[in-house]
């Protein structure tokens, strides 16, 4: 079984040698290249202020953290989720690096070191540009190369981030063909759970309502027939017919 958990960090600013601290981790887990719904999603308070310049990348702001528990507090439930997987991250070097501060800082607590020793690291931004070299591989021109909704990424956010990449990192290693021919389950039951985690994604708090524009007889007539058409001309094989609710 392939697990591996897609992470990223929002901070406080960029250098952990200058005392920044990480203020937020997103991380979602995937086993056999699918996207179970497990996560791990902690605000925390970096006992410091945050550089003007980081709020205006993520907008998170000193006051909103007041009240967060320290790295110390959930650091062990931080790597139970983590252990033993294949981390991947973009820019690995970053996340990984303050992690490993935040280790070092929480001390005797835990006994790792560091998060390598745990964990492996697939660095996605490495993986981009040995792909497609010479161009842009930050995660917004890989979300315009690989068609992936990046449309509320407005600000950064660590979970949200984490949400994008797995999208992304998908797309570069087996894109569409590898979703719906993964062994051991059916091209139906893939469509489904994408388009469920889609629709979830949209609707966590804090995220903008979806509108939702519903669909004339006119426009449901015509959707029929052509499903129907598709159907006919793969075999029975139209998965958009099968996940659709009867009558």
């Amino acid at each position: 079984m392939a697990r591996q958990i897609v992470l990223d960090t929002e901070t406080t600013g960029l250098e952990p040698s200058q005392g920044h601290r990480i203020i937020e981790i997103g991380a979602v887990e995937m086993v056999n290249r699918r996207l179970t719904g497990n996560r791990f999603h902690q605000y925390l308070d970096p006992e410091r202020e945050i550089d003007q310049g980081a709020i205006e990348v993520h907008g998170i702001t000193n006051e909103m953290l007041a009240d967060k528990p320290k790295f110390a507090d959930v650091v062990e439930d931080f790597l139970a989720f983590v252990n033993g997987a294949e981390l991947i991250i973009h820019n690995a070097p970053f996340d990984t690096g303050f992690i490993n501060h935040e280790l070092r800082l929480v001390g005797d607590k835990v006994a790792v070191g560091s998060i390598e020793s745990v964990c492996t690291v697939l660095d996605t931004l490495k993986l981009a540009r040995q792909m497609h070299p010479g161009q842009k591989n930050d995660l917004d021109s890989l979300c315009r190369r690989y068609s992936i909704d990046n449309s509320q990424r407005t600000l950064h956010g660590a979970l949200l981030d984490a949400e994008i990449l797995a999208d992304a990192y998908l797309a570069m290693t087996g894109g569409q063909t590898a979703l719906f021919q993964e062994p051991g389950e059916s091209a139906n039951a893939t469509v489904r759970q994408t388009l469920v985690r889609h629709v979830v994604r949209r609707l966590e708090p804090g995220r903008p309502a979806l509108t939702v524009i519903r669909a004339s007889d006119e426009e449901q007539a015509e959707h029929a027939r052509m499903v129907a058409e598709i159907d006919k001309k793969s075999g029975g094989k139209c998965v958009w017919k099968a996940i659709e609710p009867a009558g």
